[in-house]
């Protein structure tokens, strides 16, 4: 297959966006919302996500369409000239009317509500805690259902500053990511470590050594000898193939040019969920150790999200996140950051050795 996407005709935007929510305030009909929300949908229900979704035709719902269309041996639409622009691409050929209804109505729960807290900005305030947990009720909400916080902003007008259990809210169709479901996921090969970004480089084990208990459980039905991961850091698209053939497709953050991701050919050295961070900021910014470090707490606002897939390179690994909204957009330390509930649905496809390849 040669690099990833070798034969998709995108166009690469430039690495860093500064944030810019006016695009939220133009005009679009709630039909145009619609049509632009069931395509994303329909993207992420086909394990080809379009990161948070918006009700827009953005940036990364095209790449994720056209890598949708590669898969099944189409010829990829051209994106437009601007990432920002909201035109629709073609959906012909596409099985849009599977998503259906659009959006639902969700009762929120007291269980939503547990993982929300007290979040400061700091690392030193964050070390403090023995968790790090969503900022709000909205900020869990918009997580469970991929979605952006302005968007169901948008789609429940008024209701998102106080939400309470028992209210009502309008949310996309899609299957909501659940924190408690994490500890159940089960990859081909599960870690313990007291930092992920500590764990050293370790050489091949052999077939004796990966049968151990406890540390090779058995590989889960959706792993298999053939699967490998590639990451295009042109495009920020991570790629899951088996053999040949693109299977899965997820955006991804990758590092920035002080503190690059390794460039190469690397192997899955096994996942950790709830991953601690140790938060050393010579180390991030200059790669190199220090003393001056603050250990961070599991908690779907962990720097490294909720789960670690950890790679045969010192301090490197493909994770989740804090920052949803950062996906594809701001460099990471390095590493390969997905959003949560992307990262978990890759978790699932890897085991120990699933070949990576950062190009």
């Amino acid at each position: 297959m040669g690099l990833l996407f070798a034969s998709l005709p995108l166009r690469v935007a430039a690495r860093k966006h500064p944030r810019n929510k006016a695009h939220h305030k133009e005009q679009q009909s709630s039909a145009e919302i619609e049509a632009a929300a069931r395509l994303q949908i329909f993207l992420d229900r086909s394990n080809f996500s379009p990161g948070k979704i918006d009700g827009r035709y953005n940036e990364f719902t095209w790449k994720a369409l056209a890598l949708y269309r590669q898969s099944r041996g189409e010829q990829p639409q051209l994106p437009p000239s601007d990432a920002k622009s909201n035109v629709a691409p073609n959906t012909n050929g596409l099985d849009l009317s599977s998503v259906e209804p659009v959006f639902i109505t969700y009762s929120v729960t007291q269980a939503d509500l547990q993982n929300v807290g007290n979040l400061p900005g700091s690392p030193k305030e964050q070390a403090k805690l023995k968790a790090l947990l969503y900022r709000n009720p909205a900020d869990a909400i918009t997580e469970k259902f991929h979605c952006d916080v302005h968007f169901l902003e948008q789609l429940n007008l008024g209701k998102t500053k106080s939400i309470k259990p028992g209210d009502q809210l309008r949310v996309p169709n899609v299957q909501p990511f659940e924190l408690g479901e994490v500890k159940e996921i089960k990859p081909g090969s599960e870690i313990n470590a007291p930092a992920v970004n500590e764990l050293p480089d370790k050489p091949d084990k052999t077939p004796a050594e990966q049968s151990e208990p406890s540390q090779n459980p058995p590989a889960s039905p959706a792993a298999s000898p053939s699967t490998s991961l590639k990451i295009d850091t042109k495009t920020n698209m991570l790629g899951v193939f088996q053999g040949d053939k693109l299977i899965a497709a997820y955006p991804v953050t990758v590092g920035s040019a002080q503190t690059v991701s390794p460039i190469g050919d690397w192997k899955v050295k096994g996942v950790a969920k709830w991953p601690r961070f140790r938060y050393d900021e010579k180390m991030l910014k200059h790669g190199e150790r220090s003393g001056n470090f603050f250990m961070l707490q599991p908690g779907p606002r962990n720097p490294v999200g909720v789960l670690w897939i950890a790679l045969n390179k010192k301090g490197i690994g493909i994770h989740g996140t804090a920052s949803p909204d950062s996906i594809g957009h701001s460099a990471s330390h390095g590493c390969i950051r997905l959003a949560n509930w992307d990262v978990v649905r890759l978790a699932e496809r890897v085991k120990f050795g699933t070949p990576v390849s950062i190009h």
